[in-house]
């Protein structure tokens, strides 16, 4: 699999209202239940906006406060495992994560984030398993991000004909989803099957709004089939439609060091 697609998770954060709070002089506030619930909801929030920052220390302060605030909250305790899991400390992940699901069994987010743990730990099954369960769940308002979590998942653990079949589900429950497409014309790409991932990238092309990534992957699909014209028309899109991308950068890369 190549690096491009290996890292991608389409994970989903976890829903908190910001809410002002003010500090005691004790370091933790002291409110009434009504107050603490807002105060590590904003917290939560305040700390995930850290972590996706990569801020780690300020998480760390934020996390740890609204978990003094509401100890039983799964989502603070998910968002404790990404953490945990970001500095390192594998057994405190899977702890918290364990503790999320123990407050809020079967809850489709806690379970997509603890299966991006699995999956990135070497644990396919057990993260596939939790991805299936979370798109399973009729209240999960993304089952096609986690069908496309678990292909990723599979295809990391060489599982290339499992992950094809994840891909297409999720396409079957968001046929406009543009990651499973990028996933699965990645897949056939690496498995040259360029005539399916190029009939599969334009069709979604022509009838949805292109993205940088997938004009980029048609363009390397080109190459491979030896289309000068074809790859020219993707590279010619990427630049007039996405010219500060990460992938015209890369593309302009490649064409000025063909080698």
């Amino acid at each position: 699999m190549n690096a491009q697609g290996a890292a991608r998770w389409a994970l989903l954060g976890i829903a908190a209202t910001m809410l002002a709070a003010c500090q005691s002089n004790s370091g933790v506030p002291k409110y009434t239940e009504s107050q603490r619930d807002k105060a590590a909801a904003a917290n939560l929030q305040l700390g995930l906006r850290y972590l996706e920052q990569g801020n780690l220390g300020l998480a760390k302060t934020k996390l740890e406060r609204a978990e003094a605030e509401d100890s039983h909250s799964a989502d603070v305790h998910s968002a404790l495992g990404l953490l945990d899991a970001k500095l390192g400390k594998d057994k405190e992940a899977d702890k918290e994560y364990g503790t999320a699901l123990s407050l809020k069994p079967r809850d489709p987010d806690v379970l997509n984030s603890y299966a991006v743990f699995l999956c990135s730990h070497g644990r396919a099954a057990e993260g596939v398993h939790n991805f299936e369960e979370a798109a399973a769940n009729p209240l999960y308002r993304s089952p096609w991000a986690a069908y496309t979590n678990a292909g990723v998942c599979l295809r990391q653990a060489h599982h290339d004909v499992e992950a094809a079949q994840l891909f297409v589900r999720a396409l079957q429950s968001n046929p406009g989803y543009s990651e499973a497409i990028f996933q699965a014309s990645d897949l056939d790409l690496q498995q040259q099957k360029y005539a399916a991932a190029r009939l599969r990238i334009d069709f979604f092309l022509t009838n949805n709004a292109a993205t940088p990534d997938l004009l980029l992957l048609g363009w390397r699909i080109a190459q491979a089939q030896s289309d000068a014209t074809g790859a020219a028309h993707y590279a010619q899109r990427l630049a007039a439609e996405f010219p500060n991308s990460a992938q015209a950068r890369s593309l302009s890369a490649s064409q000025a060091n063909p080698g």
